[in-house]
């Protein structure tokens, strides 16, 4: 299922109260300081860190592929009075009107894109968004998978209107050729007697060092620094990494 599609209806709902952790939003803020602005945030969901960004008076604007994540981001910017630029457009196809100095990702968006053909169309976006001082910042993960204890465990929590929300991982499968695993979710909504229940693929595709920079580099990038997300300098061997990618001279 396309990321676009994912994110809407209940799991739109369900994202924010139920998710597992909110991004810290130091790295991100450091990043943007160092690369200077304005900065542009892909993947920016219903707003972290995007959010606390603006509140400390960075030039940062967003785009993500969902418009329910999107409308729940400008909800949240008007509670908390912050102004914010936001577009609704995929990142593999992005037309923004200006580039960036900086563009990051936060989390492990970037392992929502399915496969490499399409990750390659991103990174080409990418590019044809920095400015030829810019600097993008892409986080890379290799899923762990789920535990076979997990399976079916269910998560809940409550919204404003008393309705219990649950999520859970009801089935997952893991590809190692095509660097792939599919988790079935569950998103439930329940509320006196009524109730939604939806399950929807959350498929993540992740790649190891060598094809990434491969891409990169077919894309007018190049990698000029692989850090831990402090920004120290990561080991080989490392599943959780930051990608520093610059314009090819």
């Amino acid at each position: 299922m396309d990321p676009a599609d994912f994110y809407t209806g209940i799991v739109a709902e369900i994202y924010g109260p139920l998710k597992s952790f909110s991004q810290d939003p130091e790295p991100y803020a450091a990043f943007v300081e160092q690369a200077g602005g304005p900065a542009l945030e892909l993947g920016c969901g219903d707003g972290d860190p995007l959010l606390e960004l603006r509140r400390r008076g960075l030039e940062v604007e967003g785009v993500d592929s969902s418009g329910d994540m999107l409308e729940r981001l400008r909800e949240r910017a008007d509670e908390q009075g912050v102004s914010v630029t936001v577009f609704h457009q995929r990142m593999e196809a992005l037309e923004l009107p200006r580039r960036y100095r900086a563009i990051f990702l936060a989390g492990p968006t970037f392992t929502l894109l399915p496969d490499d053909a399409t990750a390659l169309a991103a990174l080409r976006r990418i590019r044809a968004h920095l400015t030829d001082d810019g600097t993008a910042l892409v986080p890379l993960f290799v899923p762990e998978p789920t535990l076979a204890e997990q399976i079916g465990h269910v998560r809940t929590a409550t919204s404003p209107d008393g309705a219990e929300l649950r999520v859970s991982v009801v089935a997952e499968e893991r590809d190692e050729r095509a660097r792939t695993q599919t988790a079935q979710l569950r998103y439930e909504r329940h509320h006196g007697s009524e109730s939604s229940v939806v399950e929807r693929p959350w498929v993540l595709h992740w790649y190891p060092r060598d094809v990434f920079e491969h891409l990169a580099a077919g894309a007018g990038l190049t990698a000029t620094a692989v850090t831990d997300q402090q920004g120290k300098p990561a080991p080989a061997e490392a599943t959780n990494v930051h990608f520093r990618l610059q314009p090819a001279v």
